[in-house]
């Protein structure tokens, strides 16, 4: 084992403090330790965890790359079974192995919730508690930290591989996973029981709108309408609660931009994945210890209008950017999109209003509602029902204004029917049958007809 050496306390004192082998194990259908709690690993873990860290040089073991690491630990743990006489056999030294591995390069005992693609969002309440959701449903896991300082240091590792920070001075952070997937750190003495991370997984399969359509989370005639007012460039606002899908449908409707578009989007944390290929991700920047260097999402929006961008996307809309987001929209940044939190579409153009009002500009309500008016084409309402499947519940058009009001039509609404004999719940994506505001763009495009025909 030359390639480990003999670990050098001075380079430890930079590592991750590693667990001991205490954490839950790959959920492997054979031979995991949370199947079988009285083997031989779980009684004789902490004796060669400790032998094992003895023999390894954590500097050097953390540049190998994963399989070889695996490899040798897998060496080292035979080698300490064999001269202390242990009962334990090669599924469980491999079991350990896995374990030790991922500490020292992973996310220690989240990684093998990180793999399982049928996982959508991992949620660590403290070292106890681990929830995930699985198919739109929250379930709690059996996986375990050792204790906070484990909790901490995986949360530091996520957040400082993007250059963020995160402790009792800066104990909120928004990051990134390598894989494009956001997390959300919060810290004591912020968060009471502990260190919270909350990961949002990417999912390495696109999600198109024609996939959507085949998942029942839109219908065919849905998929047309959001597919033409893509292509036509109409300014779209996706509405919805916190895990609704709003990102995703975001993504699926970017699909329409033409690869000859220069695209801007900007994002506390870079999520979104566009395919065009000529995209620039912008990311806003916290304070620094010092409290200076800060670079917000309106910062981002006022210097993204001097890039030339043909569209501008927002990750989120939940500030004074609304401003700078309609300005944008309404001068000639056609097909510009944006996310917020609402319930409803009326209530999202309520929460714009609000939002533009935090800018500080003392503008009259008439003035802000018809600034949005001719700003926002199309409200995009998403839910995640009780069944656990997203769904859009409103495609809600904005026609201009009347006195000081907003006028909105419906151009599709769900219409609940009930539920089958499995709890999933059955529905209508059901046409309004109005003309759409938007028609005359759509000819210009030479798309009216199918709008049209989609509407009817």
């Amino acid at each position: 084992m030359a390639m480990f050496g003999r670990r050098n306390p001075e380079d430890e004192k930079s590592e991750i403090p590693l667990p001991a082998p205490t954490t839950k194990a790959e959920p492997e259908p054979a031979a995991t330790i949370e199947e079988k709690p009285n083997s031989k690993i779980a009684e004789n873990k902490d004796r060669i965890y400790g032998l094992l860290m003895e023999q390894i040089d954590l500097t050097t073991a953390s540049r190998l790359p994963r399989d070889d690491l695996k490899k040798q630990i897998v060496d080292l743990i035979g080698e300490i079974v064999m001269e202390q006489k242990l009962l334990i056999n090669q599924a469980e030294q491999q079991i350990m192995a896995t374990q030790i591995v991922d500490d020292m390069l992973g996310l220690g005992p989240l990684e093998p919730l990180l793999k399982d693609e049928a996982i959508t969002d991992i949620m660590v309440n403290g070292a106890n508690q681990v929830y995930i959701e699985r198919k739109g449903k929250l379930i709690l896991t059996d996986v375990k930290f050792r204790d906070e300082q484990h909790v901490m240091g995986i949360a530091q590792r996520i957040v400082t591989a993007i250059g963020r920070r995160v402790d009792e001075s800066s104990p909120i952070c928004d990051a990134r996973l390598m894989d494009g997937s956001r997390v959300n750190v919060i810290a004591q003495p912020l968060s009471i029981k502990g260190c919270s991370i909350s990961i949002r997984k990417f999912s390495a399969k696109k999600i198109t709108l024609d996939i959507m359509a085949e998942q029942n989370n839109i219908s065919a005639n849905l998929c047309k309408v959001l597919k033409i007012a893509g292509k036509v460039r109409l300014n779209i606002i996706i509405s919805g609660g916190t895990g609704s899908g709003k990102t995703t449908l975001l993504n699926a409707l970017s699909q329409m931009i033409d690869h000859g578009e220069r695209v801007v989007t900007i994002e506390d944390a870079a999520e979104l994945q566009l395919q065009q290929p000529h995209v620039v991700p912008l990311e806003t920047r916290p304070a620094n210890l010092e409290g200076h260097g800060e670079i917000t999402m309106r910062d981002l929006v006022k210097n993204a209008l001097r890039m030339r961008p043909d569209r501008i996307i927002l990750g989120e809309v939940r500030g004074s950017e609304a401003i700078d987001l309609l300005q944008a929209m309404n001068t000639g940044h056609d097909g510009s999109m944006g996310t917020l939190h609402a319930n409803t579409p009326r209530e999202a153009l309520t929460r714009l209003e609000n939002m533009v009002g935090m800018a500080g500009i003392n503008l009259p309500s008439k003035a802000v509602r018809t600034q949005i008016s001719s700003a926002v084409g199309l409200i995009v309402q998403i839910s995640r029902m009780r069944d656990g499947i997203r769904r859009i519940t409103h495609v809600t058009e904005l026609v201009g204004m009347e006195g000081d009001v907003i006028i909105t039509q419906d151009l599709f609404l769900f219409e609940f029917q009930g539920e089958d004999e499995n709890g999933r719940l059955m529905g209508e994506f059901k046409s309004t049958g109005l003309r759409p505001h938007f028609t005359p763009k759509a000819a210009y495009y030479g798309l009216d007809k199918n709008l049209i025909e989609a509407m009817s």
